[in-house]
């Protein structure tokens, strides 16, 4: 199973404790399971932990960015992809989630966005999923 997680669901991953960290924990105990993902959501990633709210988190549990990125780095399979498709014009970085999940040949995307990612349901047979779901379907 190779699953593309959506910078939002990193995020909640990394900083607490629900569904999202769940699934992040989940899908590292499962050897046949592989996290997938590109340099430009590695940089989208990277850029919101540097963002005052993540930062005010980070505190709050006592960790650094730089360790929460390091060890994402070590889980995850980096590819490069092809190209980018233009599918959702409002937000030019979901488009960069499609194309990791296409360069990944990736069978799920997980994403908390409601207004863009999650409405598509699939792309090119990609199902696009919450957490929650994505933790059913994965039966974690």
């Amino acid at each position: 199973m190779r699953i593309v997680l959506d910078t939002n669901i990193v995020i909640s991953a990394l900083l607490w404790q629900g569904a999202p960290h769940q699934l992040l924990g989940g899908i590292r105990t499962h050897a046949d399971w592989q996290i997938c993902s590109s340099l430009a959501l590695l940089d989208e990633l990277a850029d919101v932990l540097a963002r005052p709210f993540a930062a005010r988190r980070l505190a709050q549990i006592g960790l650094q960015a730089r360790d929460l990125l390091s060890d994402y780095v070590e889980c995850t399979e980096w590819g490069v992809p092809h190209a980018v498709p233009r599918v959702i014009a409002a937000d030019a970085d979901d488009d960069q989630v499609l194309a990791a999940a296409l360069a990944a040949r990736a069978d799920l995307i997980v994403s908390g966005d409601k207004q863009h990612l999650l409405p598509l349901g699939s792309y090119q047979g990609i199902a696009i999923v919450d957490a929650a779901e994505a933790l059913r379907r994965l039966k974690l």
